[in-house]
């Protein structure tokens, strides 16, 4: 696990400070308020995007891969949500679709002993994203939910274009399935989750493992990428300001899916696979995202298809919000509450093990 350096620590109290200020005092340092589709931007949120612009890196992508790789780490450190308690972390191994992929396993301090664990994929665009640029997302889980999360680094696009991350994405969730008792965890208390393109990965191994001996029981999905084949409104309706923009995403997609792939193959647009016997899912979005249309969009089909499926929109949000939980209060409600959902579905299939 990397150790920020004295002078990250500096701006990211920085940073914290200025957003704790009073609200009245925000206003006026952020500007006016943004309305957009009916909705008004967080003032926490519309100030951080203000001094992301000053820093120069206020939107996702179209840099060098790893400027861009470096970056979000760096970002999501700045604001990363905090714990109360102690969560102790180990680094392992766990198998790939070609060669072993780096995990970290998080364990509360008062978790329950052979309980329900989270495997966690990061987000990124397939493209950006690691263990260390979620690493205080993933705490916060663990700690939230009182459940071991298990996170993976999957392989990432443009050296590994789709559907590598998915192939590396189902083959650690079934070897955490088969390694259960060496994990003390409960291999019929599985959830998959993650943010953005790891709320796609989840999706996925949702699908493709359902029939499984061990299959997931539910799926913690924020503001996850759905549907490479068809752009809904909310992608134009946000498409410049918001961190992500349609420009970014273009960006992910072109390193993510080569030429030739279908747009519409399950493996990267979960909306068009078998959705019918899935686990449970929440499914948390931004209403400043452009990717806000195509997430419900997944959660009302799954409702179609008879799973239970909750929508749990967060009107002033951005895409990215769980990155910043550590200082955007309104972030920190959308991250408990994916969190408080987790733990209940948990719980809900102790019975079942």
């Amino acid at each position: 696990m990397t150790r920020r350096s004295p002078a990250a620590r500096i701006e990211s109290a920085i940073a914290r400070g200025t957003l704790r200020l009073p609200a009245a005092v925000l206003r006026i340092l952020a500007g006016a308020p943004v309305v957009r589709d009916g909705q008004t931007l967080d003032v926490q949120t519309q100030m951080l995007l203000r001094l992301q612009r000053l820093r120069g890196d206020a939107t996702l992508g179209g840099r060098a891969i790893d400027r861009e790789r470096a970056l979000i780490d760096a970002q999501s450190r700045l604001l990363e949500p905090r714990t109360r308690t102690r969560i102790a972390c180990e680094d392992i191994h766990v198998a790939g679709a070609d060669t072993p992929c780096a995990a970290r396993v998080y364990r509360p301090a008062r978790g329950e002993h052979k309980g329900g664990a989270l495997v966690f994929y990061h987000g990124g665009g397939f493209v950006i994203g690691s263990l260390a640029s979620h690493d205080g997302v993933c705490r916060a889980l663990a700690e939230r939910a009182n459940c071991v999360v298990i996170a993976v680094d999957y392989r990432l696009a443009p050296e590994h274009p789709a559907p590598a991350g998915v192939d590396d994405a189902v083959a650690a969730f079934r070897d955490i399935a088969r390694r259960a008792q060496e994990l003390d965890i409960d291999a019929d208390r599985l959830a998959v989750g993650g943010d953005s393109a790891g709320g796609n990965l989840s999706a996925v191994v949702a699908q493709i493992t359902r029939d499984d001996r061990h299959s997931p029981c539910f799926q913690l999905l924020f503001y996850p990428a759905i549907d490479f084949a068809r752009e809904r409104a909310s992608v134009h309706t946000f498409a410049d300001g918001f961190l992500l923009e349609k420009s970014s995403m273009d960006w992910f997609r072109g390193h993510y899916i080569r030429d030739g792939f279908d747009n519409r193959d399950p493996r990267v647009s979960p909306i068009y696979g078998d959705l019918e016997g899935l686990a449970p899912a929440i499914v948390i979005t931004g209403g400043f995202d452009p990717l806000r249309d195509e997430g419900e969009d997944y959660a009302k089909a799954l409702q179609a298809a008879g799973v239970q499926a909750r929508i749990a929109r967060h009107p002033s949000m951005i895409h990215g919000f769980v990155n910043f939980a550590g200082g955007v209060a309104g972030a920190d409600a959308a991250l408990s509450e994916g969190a408080q959902a987790l733990r209940a579905a948990l719980a809900d299939n102790t019975h079942k093990a």
